[in-house]
């Protein structure tokens, strides 16, 4: 008795057999760039073990950063000679690494799973796209707060004067900070930041540290501080850690879309093997580990993540976001780093 499989069936058969030969065509070794501490432990599980699990050829060297904008600097210096292949950092200092060159163009011909991003993860120019989406938040001590805040305005509140640990530019934390409080005063922040840097100066004698250190997720947490500026994600996963001392608000203000992309960088040595990393990186498969490792939103259409999950991350939340163009907001930068150093952290004197 013959048997006969539906045609689906074996092109599957087909898919599958073509993509395992695929990976074992695929060898050498890369280096991915991407930021330190909890993000390299979840990401190196969720992500980068699964994928040299799939490609046995591959190894993947993880080269940690406390910051996008100190792995710009090492882009920058290895310009001639490539050192990093794949290089993960925020889509603003991406938007500066395309445009000096250090970046390469990807297309769906070296990553087919681009064809199925969210059209907020695309990069115009066709550089790398958005591997996660994230917000900014207020983290709280919840031991300081038994009714949770809910306004950016807490950080005016002079009972917690002394008390705060608010990340200031260059950090896209303090830019993001600057649109929200533009937002919250009612000003059209690409007209003028005018009114924000003025309500941000008065907060800043309240403010404990603008540069927290180890970081304002801990200090919040072991009452050194009982407010802080931090990212959802990694509240979400400090708030876990720490038994619920940790609070994480989302001001009814509203937040701001922090995106990271992932990028191949121009002469890279590997780049069949990097444009693979970034494919796997892409993949329902991956968005959906590390939605659940670390509650970062999934680019990824297909990506199927756990109700518990998609409720932590900004992807229930995007109706919240405060439209932001983080293209333009990089041509602001600079004026807006004098204006945080000379207006805003001056005052805290």
């Amino acid at each position: 008795m013959k048997c006969h499989l539906l045609p689906a069936v074996v092109a599957a058969a087909i898919a599958a057999s073509a993509t395992a030969a695929a990976a074992q065509d695929v060898s050498g070794e890369i280096t991915l760039a991407a930021y330190s501490g909890i993000f390299q432990d979840k990401y190196t599980e969720a992500v980068v073990k699964p994928f040299e699990a799939k490609f046995p050829n591959v190894k993947v060297t993880y080269f940690a950063s406390p910051s996008s904008s100190a792995m710009l600097g090492n882009l920058r210096s290895q310009a001639s000679d490539a050192q990093t292949d794949v290089v993960i950092f925020d889509v603003s200092t991406s938007l500066i690494g395309d445009k000096e060159g250090l970046l390469a163009p990807l297309s769906t011909t070296d990553v087919p799973n681009l064809a199925d991003l969210v059209p907020q993860a695309i990069v115009k120019e066709g550089y790398g796209p958005a591997v996660t989406f994230d917000n900014l938040v207020v983290l709280y001590n919840t031991e300081a707060f038994p009714t949770a805040p809910t306004s950016l305005s807490v950080l005016w509140d002079k009972t917690y004067a002394g008390k705060m640990a608010v990340t200031s530019m260059p950090s896209i934390l303090g830019s993001g900070l600057m649109v929200m409080t533009s937002a919250m005063l009612g000003e059209d922040y690409t007209q003028s930041v005018e009114k924000a840097a003025a309500k941000l100066a008065e907060m800043a004698p309240g403010v404990q540290t603008f540069d927290p250190k180890p970081d304002a997720y801990t200090l919040v947490i072991n009452g050194t501080d009982v407010l802080g500026t931090g990212w959802n994600a990694r509240g979400q996963y400090y708030a876990d850690e720490s038994g619920g001392k940790l609070g994480v608000m989302l001001p009814a203000e509203g937040s701001i879309l922090q995106i990271n992309t992932i990028n191949l960088v121009e002469g890279s040595k590997n780049a069949e093997a990097a444009k693979a990393f970034i494919n796997y990186a892409l993949s329902p498969e991956a968005q959906s580990a590390f939605t659940e490792a670390m509650f970062y939103a999934p680019v990824n259409a297909k990506a199927e993540v756990s109700a518990e999950a998609t409720a932590r991350t900004v992807a229930g939340q995007l109706d919240k976001m405060l439209p932001l163009d983080w293209g333009w907001a990089a041509t602001k930068s600079e004026e807006w780093n004098q204006i945080w150093k000379r207006q805003i952290i001056s005052a805290s004197n």
